[in-house]
């Protein structure tokens, strides 16, 4: 059956939002987490640019695999309307979507914004990482639940 899908959202769609996106697809699968596909998109992304080399190696670092071929995307109305969760970095850019009932931010679920690191050193990309890794269990908790499966394939309901 269908997936159900996370969408991280930030500005640029280069730092904070693959971060999470990685991140989040690398705790779903230590914690043996179906039924979830993970993506990132930004509000005003210049479509097709990579993820930030400190980013890059952020996540690298982490051990965590991220895309190879990663490239901006802006959000569109159509992807918030089908996810079941869309996170963003913070509280504005929340607002900018908050017409949606499924749109929430980092704030909301963990009481902390993620700031953008764009332009900064890579201790401020690591430092990025682990503040989105501290808030993970939480964004499982509220935008993750179990799946109930049928046959031990598919979700029921789905």
């Amino acid at each position: 059956m269908k997936h159900r899908k996370i969408v991280f959202v930030c500005t640029g769609n280069t730092c904070r939002s693959p971060m999470a996106e990685a991140a989040l697809r690398h705790e779903l699968k230590k914690r043996k987490i179906r039924w979830y596909r993970v993506a990132s998109a930004g509000l005003s992304p210049k479509e097709g640019a990579p993820m930030t080399p400190f980013a890059a190696q952020a996540l690298d670092e982490a051990k965590i695999a991220r895309k190879k071929e990663f490239s901006a995307r802006p959000l569109t109305e159509k992807e918030v309307k089908e996810a079941h969760a869309v996170v963003c970095m913070t509280e504005s850019q929340r607002r900018l979507l908050a017409k949606y009932p499924n749109v929430t931010s980092f704030f909301a679920l963990c009481g902390k914004e993620i700031p953008d690191p764009y332009g900064q050193d890579i201790d401020v990309y690591r430092a990025t990482l682990r503040a989105i890794r501290e808030c993970l269990p939480r964004v499982i908790q509220i935008c993750c639940p179990p799946v109930e499966e049928s046959g031990g394939n598919e979700p029921k309901g789905e």
